[in-house]
């Protein structure tokens, strides 16, 4: 069975976009549209993966990376952030956050389900390397 991921992302765009390309590797995508939700919602379905957004609104992406990785049930959940933050420092205070791995948008949409499943169990992945299908059609920013 192919993973659930929680995409916790407040640009409508960037979410579909996100969303679009893991429905196309089979994963079942659930979605929250801020820091609260995404807590709300992560307590409730217990995803495999967390894919968060830095700068959203109510509550900024760190602070929902640390109180996510302070719940007992959630700290086992991988958090990877996606985000435009790319200035020197970002990534450390990211990961010092709680989160364990950073990607950088735009995305790429031919490379990021790869990207994301070195987080994921070998038993939950699609097992694909890249996606000719969707090299330079779509960015999210």
């Amino acid at each position: 069975m192919k993973a659930t991921i929680l995409v916790i992302e407040d640009n409508e765009r960037n979410a579909y976009l996100v969303t679009f390309i893991l429905e196309n590797f089979g994963y079942q995508v659930v979605q929250a549209r801020d820091g609260e939700a995404g807590i709300a919602l992560a307590l409730q379905v217990k995803p495999d993966l967390i894919l968060l957004d830095i700068q959203l609104p109510v509550m900024d992406g760190y602070a929902v990376a640390r109180e996510l990785t302070r719940n007992g049930e959630l700290r086992v959940i991988p958090i990877v952030a996606v985000t435009s933050y790319a200035m020197p420092g970002d990534r450390e205070r990211i990961l010092a956050a709680g989160c364990v791995g950073y990607i950088e948008k735009p995305i790429n949409p031919a490379t990021f389900v790869a990207e994301i499943e070195q987080y994921l169990p070998a038993s939950k992945r699609s097992n694909v390397k890249e996606s000719p299908e969707f090299a330079g059609r779509a960015q999210c920013r």
